[in-house]
């Protein structure tokens, strides 16, 4: 572990100097290239070098155990207890730091919310958790763009696609795929009964181009008019559009702009992620069959959270994890959720690695 951790600080050393060189601003596209390289190894080589300070201090405090003055002794044994106790947490921390970074982390999201079980229940907390991605996007200071959304009478959401840009959005969002169980009393229950409904999430890496190569034969597009909740019509120009991509039998239907021009634009978009996303769980299919393990599968049929409103609680089944504040979790506080399932997946990764 330590031969690589030289081996990527003399590469920082490096970039530093490249960035150093006057005339790499001459060259924006080189600029940005080695400025997002020096800033990923950044925080690996802070660590490290805080690691050799302190394991340098270390040697130096022992050989004071051998000083006559015991003063000077003292202060060297309570030097080395406190740095001796540092050591081991700074080790943990270079393990998950070198841990083979996610190519998707950095990139926004397509956000999709689906109503499962539950009829108009399930259509409401559809909007409920979107508002609270919604504000969680706020508070992260990311831009959330509606794509497309399939209201019901009632204020909830059959469905509703969305886009989130910003700093690393997929790094803190992946985990939220998977179905979201809410119980609770509806409006309408006159008995005060408690019913149980299913929302499905997805989150999916936003695809670009370059990343995902659809050709133009492989697709069906299909123009109708937009209608609304009860069969109004949105409006009166042929501007939906419905993409089907052949191959895979994925469609996907835009209708909330007024040009068919944008709706095919964010059809597309919202076609090159699902695409995406085909590839990254067939993938992940295929290395978790070779491992034979059965370690986050990351299924989206598979129960992850219950938001359980009589209690105020929120449970992640996936580690063991509940929260009793709810209201804040709605209310976008997702921070604490996030943290920990991000902390629980880097310590299977490091447990598989050590395998």
């Amino acid at each position: 572990m330590f031969g690589k951790l030289e081996e990527i600080e003399e590469k920082y050393v490096e970039l530093e100097q490249e960035l150093a060189q006057p005339d790499i601003f001459n060259d924006q596209e080189r600029y940005k290239k080695v400025s997002k390289a020096h800033a990923d190894l950044g925080e690996v080589v802070e660590v490290f070098r805080k690691y050799k300070v302190l394991s340098q201090e270390l040697e130096d405090n022992r050989e004071m155990m051998n000083d006559s003055d015991p003063d000077i002794r003292d202060m060297a044994k309570a030097e080395i207890d406190e740095i001796e106790e540092q050591l081991p947490e700074l080790e943990d921390e270079l393990k998950v730091l070198l841990l083979p970074k996610d190519p998707m982390d950095e990139k926004n999201i397509i956000l999709e919310i689906r109503a499962g079980t539950g009829g108009d229940e399930a259509a409401l907390f559809a909007a409920d958790l979107y508002r609270m991605y919604t504000r969680y996007a706020e508070i992260n200071h990311w831009k959330v763009e509606e794509m497309s959304s399939n209201h019901t009478g009632s204020g909830g959401y059959k469905e509703v696609i969305a886009s989130i840009s910003g700093d690393k959005v997929y790094s803190k969002l992946k985990y939220e795929s998977g179905t979201h169980r809410v119980q609770r009393v509806p409006a309408t229950e006159s008995q005060g009964r408690i019913h149980t409904s299913a929302v499905t999430v997805a989150i999916m890496p936003e695809a670009e181009e370059v990343d995902v190569d659809i050709r133009p034969e492989d697709l069906r597009v299909d123009v109708f008019r937009s209608s609304g909740p009860g069969g109004q019509s949105v409006n009166t120009t042929d501007s939906a559009i419905r993409v089907t991509h052949i191959p895979s039998g994925l469609v996907v239907i835009c209708q909330d702009e007024k040009s068919q021009h944008k709706n095919k634009a964010k059809a597309l978009k919202v076609l090159r992620s699902r695409l995406l996303q085909m590839e990254q769980d067939k993938a992940k299919a295929e290395e978790e069959a070779a491992r034979r393990s059965q370690v986050g599968t990351g299924d989206r049929s598979e129960r992850i959270r219950t938001y359980n409103y009589p209690q105020g609680r929120v449970s992640d089944h996936r580690i063991n994890l509940t929260l009793h504040k709810l209201p804040q979790i709605m209310e976008g506080e997702l921070q604490e959720l996030t943290e920990a399932l991000i902390s629980h997946f880097q310590a299977e990764a490091l447990k598989r690695q050590g395998d």
